[in-house]
């Protein structure tokens, strides 16, 4: 075996508490050098003559990416104490695997060789809240969803979709807009809203804002926005606002001071300032999100801002009763805010849902002190690049999620927000270059995977758009003009994820089979009870699959789902033999299930 490929390291995601009672436990090996591995286990303080005692519990492959192979076990120490090693076993050599190193046999003279959970406090659980494993969320431009009021319309008001948007033009969308269209939603399934920044602001986007604590008046006041809070919660619809706490706009008063009284300005040390006078013109002399002057970065370390920020925190979620904040360039900010932004949310309201918009590994801010989850975009990457951009192929797929899925630990991947495209990136029908067929694989991967799924407004019914500003087009109300197939298949899929939590957000995932040649992936879902397995022809030719890649042991009759139309499943009973295979269309999927 290569010992040096061999790890493991105590909490993060590599050994943590899942509840109050179980301990996940993973172990890293070289792919394919290991046949199995045993947890060895047992509470510290049990001793007799012999020495330690100890158990042994067989470890499951969870996963495999290019390089390594995952395992893991689950375990619920008695006392709530653990010491713990592994047993290996290749074709050829047996190693046990201590915090100390390796050894020929378990040593039971003296336990402290092994690795350590030493108890399992329950303040230390990651306890993110319960309601989002159950959301479907839809992200809303606000300027472009719905023109609802017409009198809030600011100066220069395109007539709505008349042409394409551009970083400068104006249609009018508002929280009426967003009030009257509500039933859509309910209609698609939805149960979650993530606006992008509805505050006062100069821009169409309004990520540089001018007042953190007023509405933006082109999308209504705040009693509007109560009663779009009120509406949405009667409907079972949470509501999710983006804080923009990195940086401020050019027009926020506290920056303008510092324009106009310079050095001798009460706010210099809200911002990053390097000299004086300060310039934003042709590069800004300050720090700025990226190099955009417009948007000047806050120091979050001043306890004047750090006040300030924490204060809106709490206000929208007392005042308004919001479930959550999405926080914009979030790995910016120093750590020590995040955890004080934390409780400060947490206090204003304990199931509020706290996103992280990281675009890379995010361990460090996922401990239980600072976000509940991140913007999933490891996922979203490999979505694309597989099924949309047919760029990568099925190996290379099944290693990213791999990956995405051993990242974390399961009770931090059960509410990871899994989006396919967004405000910031071209729409999924154009990356996917028109093909309907590679966008609802998409779907159903998505919509069938660990997580917490979001729809961005207008791909289910297969609107399309480049990058920024191409993909913040207006919505496409009219019905003649709006793909009803695609949005009756979205429908379908989201009352299966919501009826059916083997499909949804329960039970566990892995591949069963990937296939290069043919580009198809054969994935389940299951627990003790049941499996659902879904064979997936990336490819644009008619593919077979033995049947044995599917069911593996499991002999005999199955049932597959057949999708009908007009939102229906129905159910058909197959006979399996050995030798069977099974045909799939081109770009297309089947799904069976085992109980």
């Amino acid at each position: 075996m290569y010992r040096e490929a061999i790890y493991h390291r105590p909490k993060n995601n590599y050994s943590y508490a899942y509840d109050e009672k179980r301990l996940h436990i993973r172990l890293k090996t070289k792919k394919n050098d290991v046949d199995n591995v045993k947890l060895i286990h047992g509470d510290p303080y049990d001793w007799d003559g012999d020495g330690w005692q100890f158990s042994r519990k067989d470890m499951l492959l969870q996963a495999s990416d290019a390089l390594f192979d995952y395992w893991i076990v689950e375990i619920t120490p008695p006392f709530r104490r653990l010491r713990y090693g592994f047993e290996l076993q290749s074709e050829d050599e047996k190693l046990i695997f201590t915090e100390k190193g390796f050894y020929e046999t378990a040593p039971t003279d003296d336990n402290s060789y092994y690795f350590c959970f030493p108890f399992l406090n329950a303040a230390d659980v990651f306890m993110a809240p319960e309601w989002v494993k159950d959301t479907v969320w839809y992200q809303i431009f606000p300027e472009r969803f719905a023109n609802g009021n017409p009198s809030l319309n600011p100066a220069g008001t395109l007539p709505w979709g008349s042409t394409k948007p551009t970083t400068t033009n104006f249609f009018g969308g508002d929280f009426q807009g967003v009030i009257d269209k509500l039933d859509y939603l309910v209609d698609l399934g939805i149960n979650g809203i993530y606006f992008t920044p509805i505050f006062k602001a100069h821009s169409n986007h309004n990520y540089d804002t001018i007042d953190y604590m007023e509405i933006d008046p082109q999308f209504g006041d705040k009693e509007t926005f109560r009663l779009l809070v009120t509406e949405c919660h009667k409907r079972g619809i949470r509501i999710m606002l983006d804080a923009v706490f990195n940086h401020s706009g050019y027009y926020f008063a506290p920056f303008q001071d510092v324009l106009e009284n310079q050095e001798a300005s009460a706010y210099k040390d809200w911002f990053h300032l390097s000299e004086f006078p300060i310039v934003h013109t042709p590069k800004p002399n300050y720090d700025t999100f990226a190099y955009f002057g417009a948007m000047p970065k806050l120091n979050t370390e001043n306890p004047e801002v750090k006040a300030y920020l924490l204060n809106v925190a709490k206000y929208w979620i007392e005042e308004f009763d919001i479930d959550g904040w999405r926080l914009d360039v979030a790995n910016e900010v120093d750590h020590n805010f995040w955890r004080e932004f934390r409780k400060a949310v947490k206090q204003a309201k304990s199931d509020a849902y706290i996103l992280g918009e990281i675009w890379h590994d995010s361990m460090p801010w996922l401990q239980g002190d600072q976000f509940d989850a991140v913007m999933n975009y490891p996922f979203t990457n490999g979505a694309i690049d597989f099924f949309a951009k047919d760029k990568i192929n099925a190996s290379s797929f099944a290693n990213v999620i791999s990956k995405v899925l051993t990242m974390y630990p399961a009770n931090v991947n059960e509410v990871s927000f899994n989006l396919l495209d967004s405000h910031d990136t071209p729409r999924i029908l154009t990356l996917a270059k028109e093909n309907k067929d590679r966008v609802k694989l998409l779907y159903l991967f998505q919509l069938s995977f660990i997580g917490t799924p979001c729809i961005y407004y207008g791909d289910e019914i297969g609107m399309a758009g480049g990058n920024d500003p191409g993909c913040r087009a207006c919505m496409e109300w009219e019905v003649q003009n709006q793909d009803q197939d695609l949005f009756q298949y979205v429908k379908l899929l989201i009352e299966l994820r919501k009826s059916d939590s083997l499909f949804g957000n329960g039970g566990s995932f892995r591949f069963l089979h990937i296939d290069n040649r043919q580009n198809s992936i054969v994935y389940e879902k299951y627990d003790k009870g049941r499996r659902l397995i879904f064979a997936v022809n990336n490819s644009e030719e008619t593919i077979k699959i033995p049947i044995e890649k599917l069911v593996k042991a499991k002999l005999g009759e199955i049932e597959e789902w057949i999708f009908q139309e007009h939102l229906s499943i129905k159910k058909k009973s197959t006979l399996v033999k050995p030798t069977s295979t099974i045909n799939i269309q081109p770009l297309s999927f089947r799904i069976f299930e085992i109980k």
